[in-house]
């Protein structure tokens, strides 16, 4: 479960254009929002709808079927490694290898997709992640589970869905025009939380069917997504014409940038601090539906009622934005999952622990297409990738030490106070969401235009304060 997925859903967590000019931001402000994709100083054209617009379906459609895959290979790890060996820490460290890319990969996957072509890379994201889940599921299917082999797979699967998101979440506005970027994002968004509604609930399904399927789907879904990308026309950046300086120089900059946007460096670790939280309470519910004498399917029921939450609060976000400051969405997620946590040691029950899940999905698809708005609207298209990386290291780089903590914590100390700990420390986390720095969304981005853009004129992004 993220915040903001930067997974993100997502986190948490939505080809060639006309450039799109940008302007450096002085130290200490933010730049103005990008470019309609109409001449400079004219409204963009409001163009064909999302669903008539080709190559954001086909990048919609592609990137649904990887996140699809990577649903249900990521519910397959922890039910293999808790019901084939029966070790908490076990599941802990296949889940540390998974999430520890978002520690040591972030910040250069930023810099070489702002390199590289952005579709190639996904491409190849494919290709790497199809490898990789056909291994593991032969191996199953061998009757082999070695935990080496799984953490092997499960860090080369999350470094490659490192560099496709952050590909694939700067290509969104170089297929959809500036004015429908939230409803694109938000779209985005609900994508990710059908993947989880679909996924998730389907790898528990498909575990208790066979402990190789999961895998073989997963390495099926990312076939699918490679057909996809092959399909698409057009470009997924502006026309590079300068030179790249060192890997270092650019790390240097985006990092300079991304940490002169107060908000951003203020919320993203807020968020940073929660997603490890959620990790560590993931794993603590499969523990307590296993104590409780549920099955692998009983967590697929939880993951699926939440699933529900998740889409809700996606297709509700960009309601949530024109009634609600960014600042008050953050500082009011917060406060909602403190009040949550602990109630997931109160009952093992699949249908009560979903409908606590629902609630704290749905928070968090709201900040997700909120918080994805906001950094996309206001990074300039040569920083996309390394300020990706930027908020996605600080986001959820600390997520793989709440995997591996939760682990150790759920066999020293039970499943019980290991919660009620989470719950706390996710309410001192509320208390200093209450510092975050007072900023909105550019105003083009919040209000309602006819079909289903907001303005279809560009205005400049607030000034973080």
């Amino acid at each position: 479960m993220t915040a903001i997925e930067t997974t993100p859903e997502t986190t948490p967590g939505t080809a060639p254009e006309t450039t799109r000019a940008t302007t450096q931001a002085a130290p200490g402000t933010a730049p103005a929002a990008p470019a309609g994709s109409g001449p400079a100083g004219k409204a963009a054209p409001e163009g064909p709808s999302l669903r008539r617009n080709r190559d954001f379906v086909l990048l919609w459609v592609g990137a649904g079927a990887t996140a699809l895959g990577a649903r249900v290979s990521s519910i397959a790890y922890p039910l293999l490694v808790i019901w084939a060996t029966g070790s908490a820490s076990a599941a802990g460290l296949v889940g540390f290898a998974a999430a520890l890319p978002n520690l040591v990969v972030q910040l250069h996957a930023g810099a070489l997709v702002d390199r590289w072509d952005r579709r190639r890379t996904m491409i190849l994201c494919d290709l790497g992640c199809l490898l990789a889940a056909a291994a593991v599921g032969a191996s199953v299917l061998a009757g082999h589970v070695w935990i080496p082999l799984l953490m092997a797979a499960a860090f080369v699967q999350g470094s490659l869905a490192i560099f496709y998101r952050l590909a694939e979440r700067a290509a969104v506005r170089h297929v959809v025009p500036e004015h429908q970027l939230p409803a694109a994002m938000a779209g985005n968004e609900a994508r990710g939380q059908a993947a989880g509604l679909l996924g998730l609930p389907a790898g528990s399904v498909l575990y208790t069917v066979a402990r190789s399927s999961p895998f073989l789907f997963s390495a099926v879904a990312h076939a699918v997504s490679l057909v996809s990308l092959l399909l698409i026309r057009k470009d997924f950046q502006d026309e590079r014409t300068a030179a790249p300086a060192s890997v270092t120089a650019e790390l240097r900059e985006g990092l300079a940038w991304t940490w002169r946007q107060r908000f951003l460096r203020f919320g993203m670790l807020l968020i940073s601090g929660s997603n490890l939280l959620f990790q560590a309470l993931s794993l603590a519910l499969i523990v307590i539906v296993k104590e409780a004498g549920g099955s692998a399917a009983s967590i697929g029921v939880i993951t699926a009622v939440s699933g529900v939450g998740g889409m809700f609060g996606a297709l509700t976000g960009t309601f949530w934005m024109r009634r609600t400051s960014l600042r008050g969405l953050l500082v009011g997620g917060s406060v909602g999952w403190a009040l949550l946590m602990p109630l997931v040691a109160l009952t093992g029950h699949p249908v009560l622990l979903g409908a606590i899940f629902l609630v704290a999905a749905m928070i968090g698809s709201v900040t997700n297409v909120a918080g994805g708005v906001y950094q996309v609207g206001i990074t300039p298209d040569r920083l996309q990738g390394r300020v990706g990386g930027a908020m996605g290291l600080i986001g959820s780089g600390a997520a793989s030490l709440g995997m591996l903590g939760g682990g150790f914590a759920l066999e020293a100390f039970g499943a019980t106070p290991t919660v009620y700990g989470i719950a706390a420390a996710m309410a001192a986390l509320a208390l200093l969401s209450l510092l975050l720095p007072h900023t909105d969304y550019p105003e083009s981005m919040r209000r309602p235009a006819p079909g289903d853009a907001p303005a279809t004129t560009t205005q400049e992004a607030n000034q973080p304060a």
